[in-house]
């Protein structure tokens, strides 16, 4: 669809203002008054954020305030399960939650088509995301005090095309990985559909011996052997000879594209007391080279350095489109858990 092109639609925005979505459902404040700007999340309570009737699509999403693993965000399209959970941050490629600025002294800009992170943590979504009956979307504050969350999910109903696939995202991690053993970005997802991309988190544990020397493998509807094979991590995420570390500069650089990065780097500053591990904040979006499978679909991600398997710490959140809402296959771990270090 063209931006001039007319549809006969009807848009809606969920906010603090506008809790229910409404038409003519905002603020009854005077000019320049703030009534409700934004809402208090309890310990342990989760928060309807959005529930609309179908069809129609989720078209951007904006978070702020508290916005650190913790909070776990979760949608439902046409289902009792939802088809999305993942720590809010890691959703939003920034899975090192506990840090605001990068090893340049920078707020970290994440600037993708489908994701924006703009400074100081403003989380946007340009996922499109389609629901045929319902929406439901929830936040649960996991922490053990009250959360701010600042929010606005827009998007708008009318008819979806048939063959529209429902958004899923699934969270993983291995803390750290088993030496010797590739990590699992996903496994037991079940199509038709289509592979959309990934957020990914490194943290490297021991000696920075070039950790992108594992090859991110992809299994097609039951494959023994991977049907897509890349040489390397940075080459998964579009970069070359450890994102620069092995040649010329020798030190990694920062990059920020409309489907892939490597976007920030934390870690090893002298101003960051008891924070010597240094690690690395990714994504790859394949909006434009979208992986089809009709079966099934796995990938795993080898930790591999120069001098062998490695054990650092490893944590995604991948992104499917699926022809039928389906129960995730991984569990959420504990809020303890999925501290970072």
């Amino acid at each position: 669809m063209s931006i001039f092109e007319i549809k006969y639609r009807e848009s809606f925005g969920f906010s603090a203002e506008n809790p229910e979505g409404k038409r003519n459902g905002g603020s009854r404040g005077k000019d320049c008054e703030k009534l409700r700007p934004c809402i208090q999340i309890e310990p342990g309570e989760t928060v309807i954020l959005c529930t609309t009737d179908g069809p129609g699509m989720i078209t951007h999403m904006w978070f702020t305030g508290y916005v650190g693993h913790s909070f776990v965000l979760r949608m439902y399209w046409d289902s009792q399960e939802p088809s999305v959970e993942a720590p809010l941050s890691a959703f939003f490629g920034c899975a090192y939650d506990e840090n605001f600025k990068d090893r340049d002294g920078n707020y970290p800009v994440l600037d993708s088509s489908k994701i924006l992170v703009a400074p100081g943590r403003g989380y946007n979504s340009y996922w499109e995301m389609p629901f045929r009956k319902w929406c439901h979307i929830t936040m649960e504050n996991r922490s053990d005090k009250p959360q701010t969350l600042y929010y606005m999910i827009e998007g708008w109903k009318g008819e979806v095309p048939e063959d529209a696939g429902y958004f899923h995202a699934v969270y993983s991690q291995e803390h750290p990985v088993q030496k010797g053993r590739a990590y699992t970005v996903a496994d037991g997802i079940q199509g038709p559909g289509l592979f959309a991309g990934i957020c990914f988190a490194s943290g490297m544990n021991g000696h920075n011996t070039c950790w992108v020397e594992g090859e991110p493998k992809i299994y097609l509807d039951g494959d023994q052997y991977p049907t897509i094979n890349y040489t390397g991590t940075e080459d998964y995420f579009c970069g070359s000879y450890g994102f620069g570390n092995d040649i010329l500069l020798k030190r990694y650089q920062t990059f920020s594209g409309l489907y892939a990065g490597m976007y920030a780097i934390y870690g090893n500053d002298s101003s960051e007391m008891y924070n010597g591990q240094q690690r690395f904040l990714l994504y790859r979006l394949h909006v434009k080279d979208p992986v089809y499978f009709e079966k099934s679909f796995r990938m795993t991600m080898d930790n591999l350095g120069w001098t062998g398997p490695r054990y650092d710490d490893y944590t995604s959140v991948a992104f499917f489109y699926l022809e039928k809402p389906f129960p995730l296959p991984h569990e959420l771990p504990s809020d303890e858990e999925l501290c970072m270090r």
